[in-house]
């Protein structure tokens, strides 16, 4: 049931890779045709200007984010929360315990990040994060959770939904529950985990926005790398 399971989720991916580009050109092209007919702006605004990230930048960002520092303390605090709750107690307590969590942690975080690059690729979207133009608490808090959800598109860096970053949370805890978790694990758990997981992604936008973005930004004072590094930071 589990193998099942795993095949199906797999399935719905490709055919959304198979249809949704079909798709998005179907709507640019119809957003262009009107956009023609419309009459242009009183008082047009300036575009902030895009830079796409080259495959060197997003290859750089992807071992950073998969594999770098920050994946690995945050494998090994969250597996130390699961220690704590003894989740999932079929694992134990102990050295050995500890180890088999921090390694389901690590393993889901790598694949759910390995998915969002690799479907980034087939869509041709850029997920890198941008820090907001505007200025203001509530402004840049909006913009950095709904990057959680929203990527780059085209040449000039327009705004458009992500299905990377929406698969990519599910996809990597689904192949830890249907690969290593115990077996009274399914699918409803690993919806439940993916939705943390999500969760965790916004507040690593939140941190993006706050703590990270701009050469007076507490981590460029202290030193500490960005997560991210978009050719604009």
């Amino acid at each position: 049931m589990k193998i099942r399971g795993l095949r199906f989720f797999f399935l719905a991916i490709a055919c959304l890779s198979m249809f949704l580009p079909l798709t998005m050109a179907q709507s640019s092209a119809g957003s262009s045709n009107s956009s023609n007919a419309a009459a242009p702006p009183a008082n047009p605004q300036p575009t902030p200007a895009y830079t796409r990230p080259s495959e060197k930048v997003k290859f750089r960002n992807y071992l950073f984010d998969a594999f770098g520092p920050y994946p690995l303390v945050g494998a090994a605090a969250i597996a130390g929360i699961n220690q704590a709750d003894n989740s999932p107690p079929e694992w134990g307590q102990g050295g050995e315990a500890y180890a088999k969590r921090f390694g389901s942690n690590f393993g889901i975080a790598a694949i759910s990040t390995s998915t969002r690059y690799g479907l980034a690729e087939v869509f041709r979207l850029d997920t890198l994060y941008y820090p907001c133009e505007c200025k203001g608490f509530g402004p840049r808090l909006g913009h950095a959770l709904i990057s959680t959800l929203t990527a780059r598109s085209g040449d000039d860096g327009h705004t458009v939904f992500s299905v990377p970053a929406l698969v990519a949370p599910y996809a990597g805890t689904l192949v830890g529950v249907y690969g290593w978790y115990p077996d009274r694990y399914n699918g409803k758990d690993a919806f439940r985990m993916g939705n943390y997981l999500m969760l965790g992604y916004a507040g690593v936008n939140v941190a993006m926005e706050f703590i990270f973005s701009g050469p007076h930004s507490l981590a460029s004072r202290m030193h500490i790398p960005s997560p991210h590094k978009s050719p604009t930071q």
